[in-house]
């Protein structure tokens, strides 16, 4: 069966508009600028420069974690505790309640692209937020230098899981493929998104939820929002196409980002100001972003996310 429809291209994870190569190459640099005037500028809110440096990165991060569905908190926490110098679990904090926005926003996009698996996304949604309300709570007991161990093992660790089956994502990048009928703990699921792509997929019930429990708790912890886990274990583990998963594991992030972030607030954990700035940005950012991953391949769309996890991993190992 074909994909019908101007995604035809897409779904079958040939190459796609030659635009978008200089589209993400301007959201790079615009992010490499922002960094550059967030590290000189220190403290987010000290000045207009400060204000405006730390926008900018709001739409930087906003673009790039949408495109990948990873809500952009790997990015916001190391710099949260490199520039800002803030406590784990007020970097932890601020960045969920900024990954919320940007998920919220995000998502709004990618429903409207008719993207997103509900069903799915409901189940592992749910699972989620017993370990996003207790992961705040944990926080606390991790000192600095466990924190940014820990976290840089994560992301070494997910970095690594990207890079590991590349032929795995370009033969799911369409979703369409020898699906058999679903089982009692399987589901069978057939996806038509608004360019008349169509993906077609058969998930382990049970994997997801028990993946999203432990997703909620870890994200809660390290403030990164479970979208840079999420993600691979879809495509990984549960065999979904990578353009559902990323749009599927935003509409997650939404719920699990806003019931952790939630919690966070209650503990004082979140830095009102930074985290309003950044929020601003990230805001904008989602639907820049939304609109990018339309025009990715599937495989490329995972791939975006192991780079740039190396080069923090390192950076906080080395803090």
């Amino acid at each position: 069966m074909r994909p019908a429809g101007p995604d035809r291209r897409l779904a079958s994870g040939r190459s796609v508009a030659s635009g978008r190569g200089p589209r993400i190459a301007a959201v790079a640099a615009a992010g490499l600028l922002a960094v550059a005037l967030f590290a000189r500028t220190g403290w987010l809110g000290s000045s207009p420069a400060g204000a405006a440096a730390a926008i900018a990165f709001g739409v930087s991060v906003g673009a790039y974690g949408t495109m990948v569905g990873a809500g952009g908190g790997f990015l916001l926490v190391p710099a949260l505790l490199v520039v800002y110098h803030a406590r784990p679990e007020q970097a932890a904090g601020t960045s969920l309640a900024v990954v919320f926005l940007n998920a919220l926003s995000g998502s709004i996009s990618y429903a409207r692209q008719r993207r997103i698996d509900y069903r799915a996304g409901g189940w592992f949604a749910l699972a989620t937020l017993p370990g996003a309300v207790a992961g705040a709570f944990f926080a606390r007991l991790l000192s600095g230098r466990v924190f940014d161990v820990v976290f840089a093992a994560l992301l070494l660790a997910v970095s690594a899981l990207l890079l590991w089956r590349p032929a795995a994502e370009e033969a799911r990048a369409g979703g369409i493929g020898p699906v058999t009928g679903p089982s009692r703990w399987h589901r069978v699921e057939r996806l038509a998104d608004a360019g008349g792509a169509i993906f077609q997929y058969r998930y382990h019930l049970p994997t997801g939820i028990a993946v999203s429990f432990f997703v909620g708790f870890l994200s809660s912890v390290l403030g990164i929002g479970g979208g840079i886990v999420h993600v691979p274990a879809m495509v990984h583990l549960l065999g979904f196409p990578p353009h559902v998963a990323t749009a599927t594991s935003h509409f997650i992030l939404a719920i699990s980002a806003g019931a952790g972030a939630a919690s966070h607030l209650a503990l004082r954990h979140v830095l009102v100001g930074p985290a309003a700035l950044l929020g601003i940005g990230v805001v904008a950012g989602a639907q820049l972003g939304a609109r990018l991953a339309r025009r990715l391949r599937g495989a490329v769309v995972v791939r975006l996310l192991s780079l740039p996890l190396v080069l923090v991993a390192i950076r906080l190992l080395l803090r």
